[in-house]
């Protein structure tokens, strides 16, 4: 069954680029933080993002593809796993793992795929629940810091210490942590 969110796959094939805008907003921060926190530069993040891009441009016009999943959790798989083929071919110049090339056998992994995309949006979705039972001000601070923005920057826009919006920022995830290791759903989604 076709995604809502079909319509990011079709601005890329026709061009779009009011929506092509909205993909870089809305979801390239995410896969810079991941990047970031991977032993990647913003350099790095923005070519592996541009890189899954292409990827799921050259996909969907070769072989007339419909998105199943959400396009966050699709753009997120393709991303780690482009920076993590590039973080092995910096490590040892070979790659032990494989190269989805925009899932190539999208059609035999499309049940394994579908089941990535469904654990990612449950985890997100128990994340964000979780987060909502956090103060405003562990919130706002893992919000921002989550954005991608430098930590001395986020302290800053807080009004915070440097050193105490770091202390702040552990005590928080540590609650966070805690949250949704007592939640009923999270064995069952497999961290």
């Amino acid at each position: 069954m076709q995604h809502p969110d079909q319509k990011y796959i079709d601005a890329l094939l026709n061009n779009d680029v009011a929506v092509l805008e909205e993909i870089y907003k809305k979801f390239s921060g995410k896969i810079k933080w991941m990047v970031l926190q991977n032993n990647g530069s913003e350099s790095d993040a923005a070519d592996v993002f541009q890189d899954a891009l292409l990827s799921v441009y050259n996909k969907a016009k070769t072989n007339n593809f419909i998105l199943t999943c959400p396009f966050d959790a699709f753009i997120y798989l393709i991303s780690r796993n482009k920076w993590l083929n590039e973080l092995s071919k910096r490590k040892s110049h070979k790659v032990t793992i494989t190269d989805f090339d925009g899932y190539n056998d999208i059609g035999e992994d499309s049940f394994k795929l579908a089941d990535e995309c469904r654990l990612h949006e449950e985890r997100k979705y128990l994340l964000d629940e979780k987060v909502k039972e956090l103060s405003e001000n562990c919130q706002q601070l893992l919000r921002l810091s989550w954005s991608g923005k430098p930590m001395d920057e986020v302290a800053k826009k807080l009004g915070l210490t440097y050193g105490y919006a770091r202390k702040k920022k552990s005590e928080c995830m540590a609650q966070l942590v805690a949250l949704i290791k007592q939640s009923s759903g999270f064995k069952s989604l497999k961290w």
